[in-house]
């Protein structure tokens, strides 16, 4: 089993950016520990971030080609205003698990949209890079 973990705008400042809201692991953090996490279950796993919503999109197409089979993403803002990269999403039918590391249902209005959603197998919101570690086990279920 081979996935992508998918990040968005901003996720790259982990640890800097507003760490009342976003923790202070870093990026290299979260990389390394989901590593530790596929490595733990003999899946392989690529980290992926951009933020720019069409290397995004081309990123999820990628993982098509390639047999990818599951994606975690954080698509960071774009979560709230992208319609391509939710059908970047249905257009591959790759099993997804939408993260995000803060509690998005208790923050701003506009937060409270997702519109990748409806191509997700499931949504972690607020329990920070841990989410991206329940990602895995879930894709490890939907791929048995």
């Amino acid at each position: 089993m081979k996935i992508y973990v998918i990040n968005g705008p901003n996720l790259n400042l982990l640890g800097i950016r507003e760490p009342g809201k976003y923790g202070t692991d870093s990026y290299d953090t979260l990389c390394k520990r989901v590593k530790e996490k596929c490595d733990s279950l003999g899946v392989e796993v690529e980290f992926y971030q951009s933020n720019h919503e069409g290397d995004l999109v081309d990123k999820i197409h990628e993982g098509y080609f390639k047999g990818i089979d599951g994606i975690i993403m954080n698509p960071g803002a774009y979560t709230h205003t992208s319609i391509a990269l939710l059908d970047a999403l249905l257009a591959v039918k790759i099993p997804c698990v939408e993260v995000h590391i803060s509690k998005l249902e208790e923050r701003e209005d506009f937060r409270q949209v997702s519109y990748i959603r409806e191509a997700c197998v499931a949504t972690i919101t607020g329990r920070g890079i841990m989410g991206y570690l329940d990602g895995c086990d879930i894709l490890i279920g939907e791929g048995k």
